[in-house]
């Protein structure tokens, strides 16, 4: 089974430790054929990069490492301006 990676931006860095990453995707609705960008919440462990709000970050599906947090930052990609 392949690992699941998603590309998302932090917006929330409250807690120790742990970010919550959005991920948008783009969908076409089924019946209307237009496209809708919806977004998912992922709760990521962060223990080594320090990553803060606004930045564009790589996860990847790990074994739950708590309730739930289930999903690690592999990278930083880009990071914010502010």
């Amino acid at each position: 089974m392949a690992v699941k990676e998603r590309v998302g931006v932090v917006v929330s860095d409250k807690m120790k430790d742990t970010r919550i990453v959005a991920v948008n995707d783009r969908v076409i609705h089924k019946r209307y054929k237009k496209v809708i960008t919806k977004t998912k919440r992922y709760v990521v462990q962060d223990s080594t990069f320090n990553s803060s709000i606004g930045d564009q970050v790589r996860i990847r599906e790990t074994k739950p490492i708590s309730k739930t947090k289930n999903w690690i930052l592999t990278s930083v990609l880009r990071k914010s301006a502010t």
